[in-house]
């Protein structure tokens, strides 16, 4: 049977092999971006703060909302960002101002050249899809410290980077000024912990007896006029 009608209503075998899907649960944060595969893709603003359903293969990242197809995306690479305009609420620009004038101030409070920095960040049409990049400039500050992210941000402004990544690089490689002088520092204190280290106080010199020398018999003779303690 298979031979006689079967076989030739076949049709031919896929010429590349199958791809096999991964299905992710991801919640939809503020910025109207999902992460799958630490890649970013924008879904519609309504769905904010909700969970969804990401089926990603080499070709496509397809999102569904309770079984319902509701964006498809092109894959992007690990730190790539796919982002549909439309997917932000109505008059989008006036809320991302008022959004984005009080996290660059969330900035400026860390230092000054931070604030600089989150500032070059977030000029763009759509800032809304740089608020993550402050967001960790911001946590890069809480965890070393405002001083060395600042001298970090002054350091890149003046090589015109603007890049986070470059950003906690230098801080967590301790390069800039302020690096520089805490690894003085740091010297310093080891030089004179070592100094302390090997001082040893005179006393602990001393013998029971109170003699400091031993002269034997048979060695060379002392200076005239020299006087040497005997036992």
């Amino acid at each position: 049977m298979f031979a006689e009608a079967e076989q030739g209503a076949l049709l031919p075998a896929p010429a590349e092999r199958y791809q096999v899907p991964k299905w992710t649960q991801v919640k939809v944060h503020r910025d109207c971006h999902i992460r799958v595969g630490n890649a970013l893709y924008s879904v519609p603003h309504a769905l904010v703060g909700q969970s969804v359903t990401a089926r990603a293969d080499e070709a496509l990242v397809k999102v569904y909302h309770q079984d319902t197809l509701i964006k498809t995306h092109p894959r992007q690479n690990a730190g790539g960002r796919s982002t549909d305009a439309g997917d932000f609420p109505p008059g989008t620009d006036v809320l991302a101002r008022r959004d984005i004038t009080r996290l660059a101030a969330q900035a400026s409070a860390h230092g000054h050249h931070i604030g600089i920095y989150a500032g070059l960040i977030l000029d763009t049409p759509l800032p809304w899809t740089r608020m993550r990049a402050v967001y960790a400039l911001i946590g890069l500050a809480r965890t070393h410290g405002d001083a060395a992210v600042d001298e970090a941000c002054a350091t890149a402004l003046e090589l015109d980077v603007v890049n986070v990544g470059k950003i906690k690089s230098m801080v967590e490689k301790g390069t800039g000024k302020h690096a520089a002088q805490e690894a003085a520092r740091q010297a310093q204190a080891g030089a004179a912990a070592a100094k302390a280290r090997f001082a040893r106080d005179a006393r602990e010199f001393a013998t029971a007896t109170g003699v400091s020398l031993h002269v034997l018999h048979g060695g060379p003779q002392p200076p005239a006029g020299e006087h040497v303690p005997r036992s």
